[in-house]
């Protein structure tokens, strides 16, 4: 039997996206008592861990180009979880900030792993080796 290269099973990119929207399908009931969506908590979780940076930087950071990402900071900030401010050093530079509103939530979110962890029935070894993975998948795209 030949090699089909249009055949579903023989794709790479079809089980990356089936699961990326099975996991993120999977966040939501741990997210909407937050009011987040999981693009909004993966935007929180990059600022917890790194606060007061830049749209280009936070864009480059969680793979988002800014015309995603402008709108999604907006909602956060009406939420009050962010500020935007230009820069003082560069006027074209906006610096997004949590306000303390974003630094008690994530006291909040610290339930959402764990939850997580009981939706996906997956050895905790095989999982840090598909993390790997695509970490270098990711490495891998110009």
């Amino acid at each position: 039997m030949a090699f089909n290269p249009l055949a579903l099973d023989n794709q790479l990119c079809f089980p990356l996206y089936a699961a990326s929207k099975e996991v993120t399908r999977r966040y939501k009931p741990f997210l909407d008592p937050l009011g987040l969506t999981y693009t909004q908590y993966v935007t929180m979780m990059a600022l917890w861990e790194k606060d007061s940076v830049s749209v280009k930087e936070l864009g480059k950071r969680l793979y988002l180009d800014s015309a995603t990402l402008t709108p999604l900071l907006k909602r956060l900030e009406s939420h009050g979880y962010i500020m935007r401010q230009r820069s003082k050093e560069d006027e074209r530079s906006v610096i997004i900030s949590l306000t303390q509103e974003g630094r008690d939530l994530r006291e909040k979110a610290l339930e959402v792993p764990k939850g997580i962890g009981s939706c996906i029935r997956m050895d905790p070894q095989d999982a840090l080796q598909l993390k790997a993975l695509l970490t270098k998948m990711l490495d891998a795209f110009d």
